[in-house]
């Protein structure tokens, strides 16, 4: 049975660009902090990703500092001490959105007792009369927040307005971070549209090897302290021997990630499409967030009656790859937290399963899928399949 794997939200398939770049640097040797040819080598193919990388969301090559991943990029950002040139910005207060990735919703640096949640609407999309209402409460203590509101949500895919959130944030003082992990090379990113501070990226969510993210600024006399320390690796902001083949891999993933963008609106018919397959039986569906801007290539819907659990399961026997939520969260009984804060009850929430695609998936996947939901119907629902 040919696999149908419609799972990119957890992770892409690695790109040939991708695993090209990453033999090409592990068939070398040099470490790229030093000084003879080989060592100026690798540090060839760090800048050369550092470039790729920046390109794919409209930034300066220099302000990119390279990770482990996206969990290790939030975690440094989010830290209570910032400095802006010679001025030193303490944050009090971080504020996150309620349907943010645990990698923000933990906290990083900041002390739980120090983090306050913004709260979203029905479709999961950040309440922006609240955050202006917690900025002005703070503001009136005193208290300098740091705002952290993602991108594009890993479980349901809606994106947030975070130009909008930039610009509430930056009035009342605070630095903004926003987690675009999801989003890179599924919608355009350009920084200073934007408008944030500071955003983060995971190589292997566009097809690039797992084990390397990044932090990009959008401005140089913006720096955060170091997560971790050591030789002074990536201007100070990020101590350890650079991964050379990970971060090559990661912008050769990049430069072929900008290129899908033109597939987007494909994409967005294909959503419009499995959503209807989904239907197919008479079983009522619902699909969440289906009423805000979401990212073309994911879907997270939940079929009455059906535990996510069994319909996971169930797709897997037929062959076909999908997850109930964030796969960062897998084996987790309890329903979504992005779920339970869009206010869905919980007997609906647990029935959610995400469907993702990208690089690799073709319009011929949806036929696929398409017959093998059929058979997976009379498994699970076969007391409501319509009569032929």
């Amino acid at each position: 049975m040919t696999r149908l794997y419609l799972d990119y939200n957890a992770t892409a398939p690695l790109r040939p660009e991708a695993r090209d770049a990453v033999v090409s640097v592990l068939s070398t040797v040099g470490n790229a902090s030093s000084v003879h040819a080989e060592g100026r080598a690798a540090r060839g193919r760090v800048e050369a990703a550092r470039r790729q990388v920046a390109g794919l969301v409209g930034a300066d090559a220099k302000l990119v500092t390279f990770t482990s991943g996206g969990t290790e990029a939030n975690n440094t950002v989010l830290a209570p001490d910032w400095r802006r040139g010679s001025e030193a910005h303490r944050a009090d207060m971080l504020l996150v959105s309620a349907v943010e990735h645990v990698a923000v919703l933990a906290g990083g640096r900041f002390p739980p007792e120090r983090v306050r949640t913004i709260p979203v609407d029905g479709d999961g999309v950040v309440r922006l009369d609240s955050l202006e209402r917690l900025l002005e409460e703070l503001a009136a203590s005193e208290i300098r927040p740091l705002v952290s509101v993602m991108l594009a949500n890993n479980e349901t895919g809606v994106i947030q307005p975070v130009p909008e959130v930039a610009r509430l944030a930056h009035r009342a003082g605070a630095i903004v971070h926003t987690d675009a992990v999801q989003a890179a090379g599924r919608m355009p990113i350009d920084m200073e549209a934007l408008g944030v501070d500071v955003l983060t990226l995971s190589a292997h969510k566009i097809g690039g090897p797992q084990g390397a993210g990044a932090i990009v600024r959008a401005s140089e006399a913006l720096t955060f302290p170091p997560l971790l320390v050591g030789g002074g690796q990536e201007k100070r902001q990020r101590g350890g021997t650079e991964n050379v083949a990970a971060i090559a891999g990661f912008g050769a993933a990049a430069d072929a990630a900008a290129a899908d963008l033109a597939r987007g609106p494909a994409w967005a018919d294909w959503r419009t499409r499995l959503a209807e397959t989904l239907r197919q039986g008479g079983v009522p569906v619902t699909v969440f967030g289906d009423n805000a801007p979401r990212l073309p290539q994911t879907l997270c819907a939940g079929l009455e009656g059906v535990t996510a659990e069994t319909l996971v399961i169930a797709l897997d026997l037929e062959g076909v790859a999908v997850s109930s939520g964030s796969a960062c969260s897998s084996g987790k009984v309890a329903a979504s937290h992005v779920l339970a804060a869009m206010g869905v009850p919980d007997k609906v929430a647990k029935t959610a399963i995400r469907i993702s695609w990208g690089w690799e998936s073709t319009e011929s996947s949806l036929d696929l899928f398409a017959n093998r939901w059929g058979r997976v119907l009379m498994h699970v629902a076969p007391g409501h399949i319509r009569a032929a």
